[in-house]
């Protein structure tokens, strides 16, 4: 199987590196297109890029990636868009966690490769959601899969953005069959909930994992298409809402929500607790987290 799928990680690796450059390029661009708001003429947001690694026990290079952060822009008060690649040898408790959800001799032989796109967007304006979007591809020697989604976390909702946020990831589902927007959407209802604040984190999208149809192609192409529903889907609901005005009071729901999205990211995340347990770079594993939260 390694021989077989050389080239296919080659090209998800470099399918996740140009969708990065695309959505960096519409965020650096919506930024310099705001001109309303106290700001001044030279602030508008630019990514400040950091290459990142991975951490191996021995010391052998075991991949790492690049880390997109903007901070304090006029529209986005805090933006992420990474990308990695990483390989290696799974410690015991990922080749357990692995082998309790079905990955087939991976405690026989632990090794593992990954690759994909991790994104999230808090946003100035509280009337503008955050988002969250990821892909990735994961392979090891007896197994590989795809999963991802994306999912919209307003603090103050509104329908017709969840509307126009859900069509959009549909209109790139339904090629790929009748059942699939709805098979994901219901998932991400269960994947993005919050048990111990007995609610969900926002209003949904879609998220999948473990995706192995037996056509590697087939399955490829999906998430290709969901990473391009990820604009589409965003930037006309940003646009919509990033010249309302705002209050204080709007401010502080705004902050409260976040720490629900803190909450879940730090305990439920499943991209968090593999980041963190395969040894990546602390920093770009938790580059999904705020930068200013409240708690009641």
């Amino acid at each position: 199987m390694t021989d077989d799928f050389a080239d296919r990680k080659s090209r998800a690796s470099a399918w996740f590196r140009e969708l990065r450059d695309e959505i960096v390029a519409a965020f650096e661009a919506l930024e310099m297109s705001q001109d309303t708001g106290p700001f001044a003429e030279d602030d508008a947001g630019k990514f400040d890029v950091t290459e990142t690694s991975r951490a191996s026990d021995d010391g052998s290079d075991a991949g790492g990636g690049l880390m997109s952060v903007m901070r304090g822009g006029r529209v986005f008060e805090k933006v992420g868009v990474n990308i990695s690649t990483v390989y290696g040898t799974l410690g015991e408790a990922a080749q357990k966690a692995m082998a309790a959800r079905g990955v087939p001799g991976i405690e026989v032989d632990p090794r593992f490769w990954a690759s994909g796109i991790s994104l999230v967007a808090h946003m100035q304006n509280p009337h503008t959601p955050a988002v969250h979007m990821n892909t990735r591809m994961f392979w090891t020697p007896n197994a590989w899969w795809f999963g991802g989604g994306a999912d919209l976390n307003p603090c103050i909702e509104y329908a017709e953005d969840t509307e126009q946020f859900h069509a959009a990831l549909k209109a790139h589902c339904d090629p790929h069959g009748d059942d699939v927007y709805d098979r994901y959407k219901a998932w991400a209802e269960e994947y993005f909930y919050i048990p111990h604040r007995h609610r969900a984190r926002g209003v949904g999208g879609i998220f999948y994992d473990d995706l192995n149809s037996g056509d590697w192609e087939a399955d490829f192409a999906f998430t290709q298409d969901v990473g391009r529903a990820f604009l589409p889907a965003y930037l006309p609901v940003t646009e919509r809402r990033r010249d309302m005005p705002w209050t204080e009071a709007d401010r502080e729901t705004q902050l409260v929500h976040r720490g629900l999205y803190a909450e879940y990211n730090l305990v439920y995340d499943r991209g968090t607790k593999f980041g963190l347990a395969t040894g990546h770079d602390a920093n770009a594993v938790l580059m999904s987290l705020p930068p200013l939260a409240k708690w009641p």
